[in-house]
């Protein structure tokens, strides 16, 4: 959602914890790209340990 618009939480909910300059929605963007890595490279080490050797 913030590709299209960066009010896009002032819009689905009705408040605006930033102020509208979208500071909240680019925050949740990186936050959530982020446990994407993290939880991607702990998949990865899941699979190689239970890979047969």
């Amino acid at each position: 959602m913030t590709a299209f618009t960066r009010e896009w939480i002032e819009l689905l909910f009705g408040v605006d914890p930033d102020g509208g300059n979208g500071s909240l929605e680019s925050a949740l963007v990186v936050l959530f790209a982020v446990a994407a890595c993290v939880f991607g490279l702990v998949a990865r080490a899941e699979r190689r340990r239970a890979a047969p050797a």
